[in-house]
């Protein structure tokens, strides 16, 4: 049996790349809401001017990329302005670190690519003045969260960000219902911001956040698009949609997202900014 964490590492593949496209049909809205939440431009020249040398970043399980294409295509960030960023990428799937790799463009110029995930990361001597983990930490088990952070904390030398869905917003939501509607024991949930926010806590790391709430979905939208989507927000393609529908749990659910040739579903996304800073 596979449990939430390798089969998140399966599904980001080559081999689930129609999955992936159709889930980003519905998700790539995430980033650019994220884009328009923060004032990113100075975010990431923070540090430009404590020396000559690159502003060094690290995307912690980079995904595909989606938020920096964001920020890349934003009408109102003008990234052409700033200096150039040594961008290093981290994650478990090679697939995904060339796939962000490909679509990095100035300012952002790749550094180095970790083909790890963060639990395991060996920091020593590698220091970052930026880093964020964008919609990245919901596979990793609970019992390792306070690891992960930790390692984050290790190799940071400036400022963090993470985005992360709450436990009352979709992702993390309806993955619980799923588990109990098919049974899938051998499935830990997701970590919620709220996991991320006590670790925080129990680090004694000082932090800021905001909430950022709005909803995935569309109009006329095919029932292909919405199991795409609904399976890749589960790492699950053996349940199709008809089956989540006729499911008293995931089927309530999903009949309060769906008004009549429209899909809506509801997202609470936690913004959690951090340093090394101790409270």
């Amino acid at each position: 049996m596979k449990n939430t964490y390798d089969r998140s590492c399966e599904h980001w593949s080559e081999g689930s790349r129609q999955e992936m496209e159709d889930f980003y049909s519905l998700a790539s809205v995430d980033y650019e809401y994220l884009a328009n939440a923060h004032d990113w431009k100075s975010w990431l020249t923070q540090f430009e001017n404590n020396s000559n040398t690159r502003t060094q970043l690290l995307d912690i399980a980079c995904g595909s990329g989606k938020f920096p294409t964001a920020l890349l295509k934003h009408p109102k960030i003008n990234l052409n302005e700033i200096k150039k960023i040594d961008y290093s990428l981290l994650d478990p799937s090679s697939f995904s670190i060339e796939e962000t790799a490909k679509i990095l463009k100035y300012p952002f110029e790749v550094k180095n690519k970790y083909k790890i995930q963060i639990q395991d990361f060996n920091s020593e001597k590698k220091f970052f003045d930026l880093l964020w983990a964008v919609h990245a930490l919901y596979a990793i088990p609970r019992c390792e969260l306070r690891v992960a952070i930790i390692k984050l904390l290790s190799c940071l030398k400036g400022n963090a960000f993470i985005a992360h869905g709450c436990s009352d917003g979709h992702y993390v939501k309806f993955y619980k219902l799923f588990n109990k509607a098919f049974k899938k024991e051998e499935n830990f949930p997701y970590i919620s911001a709220e996991d991320i926010i006590s670790t925080l806590e129990i680090l004694n790391v000082d932090f800021s956040y905001k909430y950022l709430n709005y909803t995935n979905g569309g109009k006329n939208l095919s029932s292909k698009v919405i199991e795409g989507y609904l399976q890749r927000c589960v790492f699950d393609d053996n349940v199709s949609l008809k089956e989540m529908m006729n499911n008293p749990l995931t089927g309530d659910y999903l009949n309060d997202c769906q008004k009549v040739d429209e899909w809506k579903f509801s997202q609470t996304v936690m913004l959690i900014f951090f340093g090394k800073t101790k409270r």
